[in-house]
């Protein structure tokens, strides 16, 4: 087959994976998008929204779809990187046996990822980048195809302890999880208080997801949407000649390579998935909030004069 072929395939496949995802969930259509386009880019997301609003009902009904294995760790303030990683135990011969943690597993739900203390984020982030984890000086690779989708509440902040920029860089996406429409609660409540159960289908398989994330890889990317890419992260950065009074004004840090990186996996991703054999400016624009939204510290200025991250974002791209 083809890459042309496979990217027909594959923008027929996502159709029948959203369809299937919106027969549990209700709405929340970006937010679907903006997940599975990190999955099929080989990234990590956060999500980020109150409480009660799918995001795990949202995280499992993707892994059933994708015939993945699924596991919810729910992160709290006494759990140690041995209890998601796995620990060694005496069997009854009196050698030492490695017990596989949760983290072993397709797909990882992180549940209130900044309720945990940063050793054992900093495991689940070695885990991220590595794709491997080490316990007793041995290593140990985790299954293939691999994601983190973490959640993170905004409002309560008691107690938590907040990723450093360094370690929230490891996420591909920062995606903001809002309420439903008026008329999308009311199809939640219709569908959620009756004794009705929806049996979900499998559209895809690991080894698909794997030849799909090869696919997207392959795609080629024009020289002009390559340099909007990157002038576009540089324009975070205060200090940088393509730094505009806007950044100069209300930004303290801007985006590292690994956003431009990521601009260009996700505009590849973005345009295969809507049947474009090639990225261009629009589909990195469509792709670029949620990627650099995590990767750009405001100053004070900023946030005195309620300038969002998000309005700041959008005001780089007009330029």
């Amino acid at each position: 087959m083809s890459d042309v072929q496979a990217i027909d395939k594959l923008v027929e496949d996502y159709k029948a994976l959203k369809n299937e995802v919106h027969r549990v969930i209700v709405g929340q259509d970006e937010v679907v998008d903006q997940v599975l386009i990190s999955i099929f880019s080989r990234g990590h997301a956060l999500l980020v929204g109150v409480p009660g609003l799918a995001k795990t009902l949202l995280v499992n009904t993707i892994a059933q779809t994708l015939g993945l294995s699924f596991n919810r760790i729910q992160f709290t303030p006494d759990l140690m990187p041995s209890d998601i990683i796995g620990s060694e135990i005496l069997d009854e011969n009196r050698q030492f046996k490695f017990i596989k943690g949760p983290l072993f597993s397709n797909i990882i739900l992180a549940d209130e990822i900044n309720r945990t203390p940063p050793k054992t984020q900093s495991a689940l982030l070695e885990a991220m980048q590595e794709k491997s984890v080490t316990a007793a000086g041995t290593t140990y690779q985790l299954p293939n195809p691999f994601f983190v989708l973490a959640t993170q509440n905004p409002i309560e902040q008691e107690g938590t302890y907040p990723l450093p920029e360094a370690q929230l860089d490891r996420f591909m996406f920062n995606i903001w999880v809002d309420y439903p429409k008026f008329v999308e609660e009311i199809a939640i409540v219709k569908a959620t208080t009756a004794d009705v159960s929806t049996e979900l289908r499998q559209v895809l398989d690991g080894e698909q997801i794997k030849a799909y994330q090869q696919l997207i890889r392959r795609i080629p990317v024009a020289d002009n949407v390559l340099e909007y890419a990157v002038k576009l992260v540089a324009k975070t950065r205060y200090a940088s000649e393509y730094a505009p009074q806007l950044t100069k004004d209300f930004v303290s840090w801007g985006a590292g390579p690994r956003a431009s990186q990521y601009l260009i996996i996700g505009a590849k991703c973005h345009a295969a998935i809507r049947g474009k054999y090639s990225p261009d400016i629009e589909d990195v624009k469509a792709v670029a909030t949620p990627i650099l939204r995590h990767r750009i510290v405001r100053n004070y200025k900023a946030e005195a004069e309620g300038y969002s991250l998000d309005r700041i974002i959008e005001e780089l791209m007009k330029d």
